[in-house]
């Protein structure tokens, strides 16, 4: 299992720049990519699950937000496929760079979480 730091957060709490970086990983939508865990209060949760060099993140949603996300976001299509004018313009800006610029990411509530913790939601 991954030594990094697990990032448990909603995705309207995310930097822009993680944002976009899950749509370029996730060209077709989140719905079906969804996984469930169990957190550490015995609630099921669904969430997205996003990787960076340096953190896991598990972005909570329900498959009816992650429906609600695509068709409310100007970068899909009406078939919830990543438009080829925000695939080449974040391609272009992250230069197949999936390293986003964390450091300066704030921290909320759901700070990172490692592996030992049990201060937050961790995966089966």
């Amino acid at each position: 299992m991954s030594t990094k730091p697990r990032v448990v957060k909603d995705y309207d709490k995310l930097d822009d720049n993680v944002k976009e970086i899950i749509k370029l990983n996730y060209p077709f939508g989140f719905e079906d990519n969804l996984i469930s865990f169990t957190n550490t209060e015995g609630h099921k949760v669904s969430a997205l699950p996003f990787e960076t060099d340096d953190r896991y993140y598990l972005v909570r949603m329900t498959v009816s937000q992650a429906q609600s996300i695509i068709e409310d976001d100007e970068d899909y299509d009406e078939e919830g496929n990543l438009t080829e004018e925000a695939r080449e313009e974040y391609a272009d800006k992250y230069d197949d760079d999936v390293e986003t610029d964390d450091a300066t990411e704030e921290e909320d509530d759901d700070a990172p979480v490692d592996e030992g913790s049990d201060e937050d939601d961790k995966p089966e």
